[in-house]
């Protein structure tokens, strides 16, 4: 009875070993990729779309190739090759359970109108979003992602007709996630075209992402000549899709429901903690305190996830 006492608590004692260092080889490979990236402050300039990117207080920024990084390899979206950079809160990295960005690209769709904003029933257009969705769905299941629902707005649109600047958020609910995300979506309308700013997030970021958006919407600057305001209706062409269509993700059709961006990627779950708590329990014959997740589980780089996200 003693030798298999002895064997038993040696078999609990390597599980405990190999779990803390599981756990610690963890954070290192989470301190490393942190370390690895490289970020921007100050102006940013954007050549082909004639305007520069002033990094707002509270940010830096991560240029196409570390975006694309992150979004793609540690997050689990679809490649985007139209990804200018992200903007990532100062006091965060891209790891964390509570991480979130701003991804930055630009559509040069042309100069888009802004007479039908006055005028938007968005709690109508949000029904028809929906609807979209599920359409999409069957593709998403179809190509191994998860369902996605749209529960509603986070925050319902609206346009700054003096700024030129539309804002709004949806909240996402996927099959394979207990937590919502947030999608948080800005479109700069400039001459020839609009910058779209995304803030991909957990739903209860919500309140932090909001109190930085005067600061980003800020942040997109046209250069001289090429401002909304420098339109020329004899020289320019106007978008086929005006404020209700930016809102909609019309103009987002070629990419489908990759327009959903997810901030969670394939994680591979360590699952040694809620195994370890499990076994406790058993052993010791009591409840122990809740095991929560840690910061973040361990990852394959590189996979493909399962839960995409931008609309």
């Amino acid at each position: 009875m003693k030798k298999m006492l002895l064997s038993f608590l040696l078999f609990i004692g390597c599980i405990t070993l190999n779990f803390a260092q599981s756990e610690d080889s963890t954070l290192v490979n989470i301190a490393t990729i942190e370390k690895s990236l490289t970020y921007q402050t100050g102006k940013i300039e954007f050549p082909n779309q004639n305007a520069v990117l002033n990094v707002p207080k509270g940010f830096k920024f991560l240029n196409a190739e570390q975006a694309q990084y992150v979004m793609k390899d540690l997050w689990g979206n679809p490649a985007d090759p139209t990804l200018l950079g992200a903007l990532v809160p100062e006091t965060k990295g891209v790891l964390g359970d509570d991480s979130w960005l701003f991804t930055i690209n630009y559509d040069g769709m042309g100069f888009v109108k802004d007479d039908d904003a006055k005028d938007m029933d968005y709690d109508d257009l949000l029904k028809d979003i929906q609807e979209d969705i599920k359409i999409q769905n069957e593709d998403r299941v179809k190509q191994g992602y998860a369902s996605a629902e749209l529960v509603g707005w986070a925050s319902k649109p609206f346009y700054d007709e003096n700024k030129k600047v539309l804002h709004w958020a949806k909240e996402f609910k996927f099959s394979d996630s207990e937590i919502n995300t947030l999608n948080y979506d800005l479109r700069v309308l400039g001459r020839k075209g609009v910058f779209i700013l995304s803030a991909v997030a957990p739903i209860e970021q919500l309140q932090e992402v909001k109190a930085n958006m005067n600061n980003v919407i800020s942040s997109i600057q046209f250069n001289e000549g090429n401002t909304y305001f420098d339109f020329d209706s004899s020289t320019d062409s106007v978008a086929a899709w005006t404020i209700g269509g930016l809102v909609a993700g019309k103009v987002l059709a070629k990419v489908g429901f990759f327009a959903i961006l997810a901030k969670f990627g394939k994680f591979i779950v360590i699952g040694l903690i809620a195994a370890f708590a499990g076994l406790k329990k058993f052993v010791f014959g009591k409840k122990d305190q809740e095991v929560t997740r840690p910061q973040l589980e361990e990852t394959t780089l590189g996979e493909e996830n399962e839960t995409p996200d931008r609309f």
